[in-house]
């Protein structure tokens, strides 16, 4: 949330019916107040009363969208629209439709930068969009999860568009580092696609974590990094077998063939309400290492295996103690 100081003495002439925030960028705020503490719906943030009249406040964010008085960063996040029209959406699923339990999430720094390294399952990428609004829900300050994506995410007819708007970026060091230097968190899947798109018979078992790309940039901005496990994404569309030659056909990295897709078209694409179970490790600090270790490829590899080990470990310790994939 952005921090609240008086706009007057910044060379802007005193507006009371705006909002008396500033910007992550440093500019005043252009939406309108909607309440005596002079913020906008925006930056009073999910603790704000929403008065008498949802449908003014709902109507006052369609007008904002048309005529676009919001702000997007250079990375093209767009607050707004990620805290007002997203958020409950992904507020079902990990709530509802897969009753995720929470664990450890207290080891996510509640500011300056850190970096979230995660399993990556389940044919469609659900389980990123659960860990980036979980915390955003969950967690005590309400950190938003910069996650770190594939260029066919931004490929994608809107999907690619709605991505950007909700914080992603393309998965480069330079954008990583750039991110962690102005205090964000990012969330990272070095499995990428060979972990979304592996088959139902290897559920559970952690692909290889590419070369350590994360490691790399979180010992480049000396940030902790939070291992995170979850349990349940593996089952809510389980790959029986992966189509190739579609894939090559489409562009795809990967063609699914699930028990219900392509066999029931759209309807397919429905993930299972399986039960779901995500866990943050300690946090593994990086501000002991030499300033120039993320240049050593023997650090970058020994800390690589110690994450993807500790991922492992407690992805087996749930999946032994959980009851049934739906309880």
């Amino acid at each position: 949330m952005a921090e609240v100081i008086p706009i007057q003495g910044r060379g802007e002439e005193e507006r009371p019916d705006r909002c008396r925030a500033v910007t992550a960028s440093g500019r005043p705020c252009r939406n309108r107040a909607s309440g005596p503490d002079g913020l906008c719906g925006v930056h009073r943030g999910r603790d704000r009363v929403i008065g008498a009249d949802p449908l003014r406040e709902t109507l006052a964010f369609l007008r904002r969208r048309f005529t676009g008085e919001y702000e997007v960063d250079e990375f093209g996040f767009d607050r707004e629209l990620t805290e007002t029209a997203l958020a409950p959406l992904a507020r079902f699923f990990h709530e509802r439709w897969w009753r995720t339990d929470w664990i450890g999430i207290e080891n996510v720094p509640s500011e300056g930068p850190a970096v979230l390294v995660s399993n990556h399952a389940g044919t469609l990428p659900w389980d990123a969009v659960m860990l980036k609004f979980g915390v955003l829900d969950r967690h005590p300050a309400r950190r938003h999860v910069r996650l770190l994506a594939a260029d066919l995410a931004f490929r994608l007819p809107f999907i690619g568009e709605l991505a950007r708007k909700s914080g992603n970026t393309l998965a480069t060091g330079e954008d990583a580092y750039r991110l962690l230097a102005a205090g964000e968190v990012l969330g990272v899947f070095p499995e990428g696609f060979k972990g979304v798109g592996k088959p139902f018979a290897q559920r559970y078992k952690l692909q290889r974590f590419g070369r350590g790309g994360f490691i790399e940039v979180a010992l480049r901005a000396r940030c902790p990094i939070v291992p995170v496990s979850i349990v349940g994404s593996e089952e809510i569309m389980p790959m029986l077998y992966n189509a190739k030659t579609l894939a090559r056909i489409f562009g795809f990295p990967y063609f699914p063939v699930t028990p219900t897709f392509p066999w029931l078209g759209p309807l397919g694409l429905i993930p299972i309400p399986s039960k779901w179970t995500i866990e943050f490790g300690e946090p593994i600090a990086t501000d002991d290492q030499a300033e120039d270790a993320w240049q050593d490829p023997l650090t970058v590899f020994e800390l690589t295996d110690r994450v993807r080990d500790e991922i492992q470990q407690t992805l087996n310790r749930n999946l032994l103690h959980r009851r049934s994939v739906f309880l």
